[in-house]
């Protein structure tokens, strides 16, 4: 099981140094976020900082660039890795594609699978000079020509990771792709119940096993080193796991467990901006279904426990900011469990 660590780079030079301090550490993998920034820019400075660790984007949003330009950039940060670049997609939801992007929205399973197909046919014909042709539902190519086609590389073979809760996205992640982020709201019966099958399922399709796709997440942690900080972190993990279990298209782990009652009280606090109150309605056992609860020096390791066998690579949903003296000590236990 591989430790990987998450960063939001809200200063693009100080990300050379970031992901430095990531390998020095011993942690296996980077993964950017696309929040506030584009998630791409971090990774060429820390592909130019760093030898040995995984970089890759948790989650790089797809249908608002085209697949041609994703594909572009994949290549290119492929190529200055040497191999270590990871592109990690995701669909978001149809509010922010349609009124944050000014993009369109159409089946995102469908679309995702079209978009990856898309990918690999553009990367072979970078590779091998052959003529593109592709023809689909939302995305058609037809015109490659020398001056815009990069030279072949050893890295062509670039690693493909979606993300998703339901199970159309498991399917299709079972079907075409190499990873699989699976999202921070979840429970461990929630994955082995209806993810882990529906990666099965869609593994069938295509003559692949569970063991060809690696899952990978950024799992929700409750720690601190004394009373006041573990009862902050349990107050900000509740409040998290209250705003993801408000959104409809979530509402299947919930129903796994018998929570669906909850969202109509979630959503009513919601439409109030109620924001403040909503982690009141996440009981403990509850928090203890979503996320992992030790000190930090016992937190790695309760972290490998509960997910030995079901994850991959794994990591804490917190940023990794090593500067933050809350937080360097979480950091180091971890660090010192790699070792172990």
């Amino acid at each position: 099981m591989k430790f990987d660590v998450t960063i939001f780079s809200d200063d693009l030079n100080s990300a050379s140094d970031l992901a430095r301090t990531v390998e020095e550490y011993g942690f296996d993998g980077l993964w950017v976020a696309e929040a506030a920034h584009n998630p791409f820019l971090p990774l060429t400075h820390s592909a130019l900082s760093t030898e040995r660790i995984n970089l890759g984007t948790a989650i790089a949003v797809a249908f608002p660039r085209s697949p041609m330009m994703m594909a572009q950039t994949a290549w290119d940060l492929a190529e200055q890795s040497h191999g270590r670049f990871i592109l990690g997609l995701g669909t978001q939801i149809k509010p922010h594609i349609t009124k944050r992007f000014s993009a369109k929205w159409g089946k995102p399973v469908i679309q995702l699978r079209e978009y990856i197909q898309s990918l690999h046919a553009i990367w072979h014909s970078f590779q091998t000079s052959e003529p593109l042709k592709t023809e689909g539902e939302y995305y058609n190519f037809s015109l490659l020509t020398p001056f815009f086609t990069p030279q072949p590389m050893a890295y062509h073979d670039i690693p493909i990771y979606i993300a998703g809760v339901n199970t159309g996205l498991a399917k299709l992640g079972g079907e075409l792709c190499d990873g699989f982020h699976i999202h921070s709201f979840h429970t461990p019966d929630y994955l082995r119940q209806v993810l882990i099958p529906a990666f099965e399922e869609g593994g069938d399709r295509t003559g692949r096993t569970r063991e060809d796709l690696s899952l990978s997440c950024a799992i929700f942690v409750v720690t601190g080193q004394n009373d006041a900080e573990i009862q902050e972190s349990k107050i900000a993990t509740k409040s998290q796991i209250a705003f993801y279990a408000s959104t409809p298209s979530y509402s299947k782990v919930l129903e796994l467990h018998g929570w669906d009652d909850l969202i109509p009280e979630l959503n009513a606090l919601l439409r109030r901006n109620k924001w403040d109150e909503m982690h009141t309605l996440i009981s403990d056992d509850m928090l203890e279904r979503f996320a992992v609860v030790a000190q930090p020096d016992e937190l790695p390791y309760k972290v490998r426990e509960r997910y030995d066998g079901l994850l991959d690579r794994i990591g804490f949903y917190f940023p990794f900011e090593p500067n933050d003296e809350s937080k360097r000590v979480i950091w180091e236990h971890a660090s010192k469990a790699m070792e172990n």
